[in-house]
C-alpha cells in the first residue's frame, strides 16, 4: 500500500469533520491520493497501516477509525482508470480469517531485533498454503501471544534468542515427537546453555513445512547444515553415491542410523554396541542382499569370530563399557564407506594390512591372511578351513557314535558274565 496523505486536514477526527472549514480547503489543495488496490476483503485499513507497520501513519492521525481513512481515500486503483473499472481482488488464502496475510503477504516486511539481525516477516501465502499446516492451522495456533493489532513489543535481543523462545510451540500438536528430543545429544546441547543447537524449525522449517521424506535426499541435506562435514564424506561414500545421483531409496539415510528425535550420542560406548545391530538392519535382509548381490550372512559371519563374539558378549552383560574389538565402522568407516573392491576401500587386500594395524600395532602384509572376513569356506575359497571343517563334521560324530558302541557293549559283557 502505498503513502497516507501528509495533508493537514486529516488530523481532525470525523466527529468534526463538518464543523471544520479546514478540511475541504486542504484536501483540494494536496489532494487524498486513491487507494492503489482493490479493497475487497482488505477494508479493515489499519490492520496493515497502523503505527508499527511499514506505512506508518503520521502522528496526528492516532485515533482514528477505518471510516475515516475511506472518507478521504477513494478506492480506485488507479486515479486514470474509469470508475468503472473494478479493483482487482487479492488470492484468498485461509490464513485470510485473521488477516495476518494482509501485512505478511509483503515482501521485505522484516523485524529488527536490538543487536542489528534481522528476521524476515514475510510469508509466502503459496508457499503456506502447499504446507504440511496449510489446510489444518491458522497463524494464531502457533503465534498464540498476538491476539490483537498492533502486536505486543517484542522483548528479545536475537534472532536465535526468537526461535529459541518459540521452541516449544509445536509440542502442543507434537507432543509424542517433541517428548523423543528430551533424550537426545540435541537437547542436552540446549539444556546446556548452546543456543546453536538444532530446534524443531531448524530441520523442518518454520511456514513451508513438508514432508520430511520428499526427496529422501532432503533429509541428508537437512543435517549438512550443520553436520557440513559429515555430509561431503557420506557424499561420496557407497551409500550416498546410490541416493544422490540415482535417488535410491535402499541406501540408509542420517535417520536410518541416528534416528529422527531420539539422537543419540554417537561417541557412547551404548552407541558403538548398538552400531553392528544398526548395519545389519539391513545387511541381514536377504532379499535386499540379494537385489545387490551382497551376502545376507555377513552379520552372521562377524559374530561367529573372535571380534564379534566379544562384542556380543559385552553387549549382554554392560552396554556402558567400551569394547576395544572392531566393530564394523573401524573396518569399514563411518560415513565414508566405500564399495569393497573401490580403490579407496580399506578393506581392500591391498589396504587391509593398514585397516588391521589401527589395532593391532605392527601388524604385517601377512597378518590379515589368518582372517576368513565374511566369505564362507568353500571349495574354490579358503579350500584347507573348508577340508578340515567337514573333517571335523565327518570325524567328532563318528567318534561321538564309536564311543557310545563301546559303552554299550561294555556293558552289556558285564551283564551277561555275571
Amino acid at each position: 500500500m502505498g503513502k497516507l496523505p501528509r495533508c493537514a486536514a486529516v488530523a481532525a477526527t470525523m466527529a468534526s469533520l463538518l464543523a471544520s472549514a479546514m478540511l475541504p480547503s486542504l484536501i483540494e489543495a494536496d489532494g487524498a491520493p486513491p487507494v492503489p488496490h482493490g479493497i475487497s476483503g482488505m477494508d479493515k485499513c489499519l490492520a496493515c497501516h497502523g503505527t508499527q507497520t511499514l506505512n506508518t501513519l503520521p502522528a496526528n492521525h492516532t485515533g482514528f477509525s477505518n471510516d475515516i481513512c475511506l472518507g478521504c481515500h477513494t478506492s480506485t486503483t488507479v486515479a486514470s482508470k474509469p470508475a468503472t473499472t473494478p479493483p482487482a481482488a487479492p488470492p484468498v488464502t485461509p490464513s485470510q480469517v485473521d488477516n495476518c496475510l494482509s501485512c505478511h503477504g509483503q515482501p521485505g516486511l522484516s523485524m529488527t531485533f536490538t543487536n542489528g539481525e534481522k528476521l524476515s516477516l514475510y510469508v509466502e501465502p503459496q508457499v503456506f498454503t502447499a504446507s504440511i499446516h496449510g489446510e489444518k492451522l491458522v497463524c494464531m495456533d502457533c503465534h498464540n501471544s498476538i491476539v490483537a493489532y498492533p502486536h505486543p513489543k517484542v522483548e528479545i535481543s536475537s534472532l536465535r534468542g526468537y526461535r529459541v523462545g518459540q521452541y516449544e510451540v509445536c509440542k502442543k500438536c507434537h507432543f509424542v515427537n517433541y517428548t523423543k528430543t528430551l533424550d537426545s545429544i540435541h537437547y542436552a546441547l540446549l539444556s546446556k546453555g548452546d543456543a546453536n543447537a538444532p530446534l524443531c524449525t531448524d530441520c523442518h522449517g518454520a511456514h513451508a513445512v513438508t514432508s520430511p521424506a520428499k526427496p529422501r535426499s532432503t533429509i541428508s541435506q537437512t543435517c549438512s547444515r550443520c553436520h557440513e562435514n559429515m555430509f561431503t564424506q557420506y557424499a561420496t561414500s557407497i551409500h550416498g553415491k546410490a541416493l544422490i545421483e540415482q535417488d535410491n531409496y535402499d541406501v540408509p539415510v542420517c535417520t536410518d542410523c541416528h534416528s529422527s528425535h531420539t539422537i543419540e550420542d554417537p561417541r557412547t560406548a551404548a552407541f558403538r554396541l548398538g552400531s553392528v545391530e544398526l548395519c545389519s538392519s539391513c545387511h541381514s535382509n536377504e532379499k535386499l542382499m540379494q537385489k545387490y548381490d551382497i551376502s545376507p550372512n555377513v552379520v552372521k559371519s562377524y559374530l561367529e569370530d573372535f571380534h564379534g563374539r566379544t562384542v556380543a558378549l559385552v553387549d549382554r552383560q554392560n552396554k556402558d563399557i567400551w569394547v576395544r574389538e572392531a566393530v564394523c565402522t573401524d573396518c569399514h568407516g563411518v560415513h565414508d564407506i566405500q564399495k569393497v573392491d573401490s580403490p579407496n576401500s580399506p578393506v581392500l587386500k591391498t589396504n587391509i594390512a593398514a585397516t588391521c594395524g589401527k589395532c593391532h600395532e605392527g601388524a604385517t602384509p601377512n597378518f590379515p591372511a589368518a582372517w576368513l572376513s565374511h566369505y564362507e569356506p568353500s571349495p574354490t575359497r579358503n579350500t584347507l578351513v573348508y577340508a578340515v571343517r567337514w573333517l571335523y563334521r565327518i570325524f567328532i560324530p563318528f567318534m561321538l557314535v564309536g564311543l557310545s558302541v563301546h559303552l554299550l557293549l561294555d556293558f552289556w559283557r558285564t551283564i551277561t558274565n555275571r
